[in-house]
């Protein structure tokens, strides 16, 4: 495959679950509870944590612990972290997390290239490659690059099993089904099962999601971000949002949330690729063409402060290539927008940060990996 691979060790270990989310012991939950102990595992990161605490967290018994973490050791997920010095007792023995024991392959499908990275079980980075891609090219093609990009970051760690695929593409599609529609200016994926045809290329499970859409979900889930809810507007070759709200991401009934650059600012505008005119995608991108940054920014401030306006949000998130290329700008911009639109109408705008992921295309890409790994760690943001 012509691209580029490197060696990445940036990242930390996600949040753990908060403290009161119980486990139930029925042998139902088996699979329930395993993901709470491992969640609380990779919390702890190379400290690690006892048995004991694990129960008093979890709210499993001791005898329901030692069974999980046994398994759990037994399939390599888990070792040995030391002792711990006794407060009364026999000294307690402390497990942690293996990361590098399974990995997970997180794959960004833009219209003019692709990123894909292999991340472990904390979520850090362990390999990265990106190639030119021709979204518009048949799907056959599109198809087998991107299969060589998997195939190409498997070889980093070939004897360690990949526990699936996450793929992110632009939107609008079917998140549970894995099928595109009519993606902007590509009317020609309208229908494709892309979850399916990579299952079949790869034979590793796969989730698809939108773009804004997983990067929103790796937001959620890192350590370094405050709590709440927030929308993550990603300007690139297109405009798009995800919106996590209540701790999850949300995607609409349909799976359809989060089509933010197709909303009309001038219905009169110029026309997008969506066949409206004046969307904010198109006035976005037609500032940034010729120039014009402020413009650009200041339209992409009038939408988020829609939202803000809509949603009641506590912060905005930036991100993608064309905000990457000038980040003080947009913040400055989309700021100045949010607080004069709260000033004039008495809101509380004012106090919504904006700030940027940083990292331009990259976190899209982790994103789709923590669509594989949240599952499996029982975290919030993955459900539909």
């Amino acid at each position: 495959m012509n691209g580029s691979r490197t060696k990445a060790h940036a990242g930390a270990a996600l949040p753990g679950r908060a403290k009161g989310q119980a486990g139930v012991n029925l042998p139902a939950l088996r699979h329930h509870n395993a993901a709470l102990v491992l969640d609380l595992l990779r919390a702890a990161g190379a400290e690690g944590i006892s048995r004991l605490e694990l129960a008093e967290r979890t709210g499993l018994t001791p005898q329901a612990v030692s069974k999980i973490t046994a398994r759990l050791r037994a399939e390599g997920l888990a070792v040995g972290a030391g002792l711990r010095p006794s407060t009364g007792g026999k000294p307690r023995t402390v497990l942690r997390l293996v990361p590098d024991a399974q990995f997970a392959v997180g794959l960004h499908l833009d219209r003019d290239g692709l990123t894909a990275v292999l991340v472990d079980l904390a979520g850090r980075p362990v390999a990265v490659t990106t190639a030119p891609l021709d979204f518009g090219a048949p799907a056959e093609r599109v198809l087998a690059d991107a299969a060589d990009a998997v195939r190409d970051l498997s070889a980093a760690e070939p004897h360690k099993p990949v526990l699936g695929l996450g793929v992110a593409v632009p939107g609008p599609l079917d998140h549970r089904d894995g099928v595109l529609h009519r993606v902007t200016g590509f009317p020609q994926w309208d229908g494709f099962p892309l979850r399916d045809a990579l299952a079949e290329r790869t034979g590793l499970p796969v989730s698809v999601d939108k773009d804004t859409n997983a990067a929103a979900l790796a937001l959620a889930l890192s350590p370094s971000e405050p709590p709440g809810d927030f929308a993550y507007l990603h300007l690139g070759t297109g405009l798009g949002a995800g919106l996590v709200l209540g701790g999850e991401v949300h995607r609409g009934a349909r799976t359809g949330a989060g089509e933010f650059g197709h909303q009309t600012l001038q219905l009169d505008g110029p026309l997008c690729g969506c066949g409206g005119r004046g969307c904010i995608e198109a006035l976005c991108l037609a500032a940034e063409a010729r120039g014009d940054r402020a413009e650009a920014a200041r339209v992409l401030g009038a939408g988020a402060a829609n939202l803000v306006g809509l949603l009641d949000i506590d912060r905005v998130v930036l991100g993608g290539r064309t905000v990457a290329a000038d980040e003080d700008a947009y913040v400055r911009g989309v700021r100045a927008v949010i607080e004069e639109r709260a000033a004039r109408g008495g809101g509380g705008g004012g106090s919504v940060t904006v700030t940027v992921a940083g990292g331009g295309d990259r976190p899209v890409a982790e994103g789709a990996a923590q669509l594989v790994l949240a599952p499996v760690f029982g975290r919030v943001g993955e459900r539909g």
